[in-house]
């Protein structure tokens, strides 16, 4: 398969700063489902912004689907659904006012074609959002929130889609629903997904591979190869 993430002896630290990962070797085949999780601080979610390219490594080289992610051609295909995704949510928009903004990546000038409003009628439906399609997102629960950034990051058809703790402030059944609707995702897309959160045990039963990042990755492998030390959350907040 070819390498949708590669990661050749990363280091980073933030200017005049300790350092927040070190030493980081890693390749994420396309199509992968990973989840990656650590102590707050631990420098995952700096991991994920330089797999994105919104950082750029100390030392160490970083590619995205084989080119530098500062280089990668197609942006416009890569979904990103930042740390607390609030932005709006206040405001008056609706479900697809949002996810319809997720399409303007593919086409930022232009009106919306029969192609693009295909593409956000879609994203909606795979959320399980389009009964709601016209409800103000300030009118829906959290889990639903966070179903309608999802979708507005699939609405520009993505290659990667990479998530920051996207399960924060919702409750556990919200959780599950949104792991079980990522792994339909990955299943039926083949879209390549990276999953970032301090807590793993929403998706520990769906992804086939877990990071474990503390400056370093100290775990790499199947969540069933876990120590058992690692399932207790207190283990995992500095």
């Amino acid at each position: 398969m070819p390498v949708a993430v590669e990661f050749d002896a990363v280091d980073f630290a933030y200017q005049h700063g300790h350092p927040v990962l070190q030493d980081v070797n890693l390749e994420i085949e396309a199509g992968q489902f990973v989840a990656v999780a650590g102590p707050n601080g631990g420098g995952k979610t700096t991991l994920l912004r330089l797999a994105l390219g919104l950082e750029r490594p100390t030392v160490g080289q970083v590619r995205l689907f084989g080119d530098p992610p500062e280089r990668f051609r197609e942006r416009a295909k890569l979904g990103y659904l930042p740390q607390r995704a609030q932005l709006g949510v206040q405001a008056p928009a609706t479900v697809r006012e949002v996810v319809a903004a997720g399409r303007a990546a593919v086409n930022p000038f232009g009106r919306l074609t029969v192609a693009d409003r295909d593409a956000i009628d879609t994203a909606i439906e795979r959320v399980g959002l389009a009964a709601l399609v016209r409800r103000p997102l300030k009118r829906l629960s959290g889990g639903q929130q966070q179903r309608a950034f999802i979708a507005k990051a699939l609405a520009c058809e993505p290659k990667l889609l990479a998530l920051d703790e996207p399960t924060a402030g919702v409750d556990v059944a919200a959780q599950e629903a949104l792991a079980e609707l990522l792994a339909g995702l990955n299943r039926e897309l083949g879209v390549t997904i990276l999953y970032v959160s301090h807590e793993f045990g929403a998706v520990e039963g769906v992804v086939e591979r877990l990071m474990l990042v503390r400056e370093r990755i100290v775990f790499d492998g199947p969540p069933g190869g876990l120590p058992s030390l690692w399932h207790d959350p207190s283990h995992m907040h500095v």
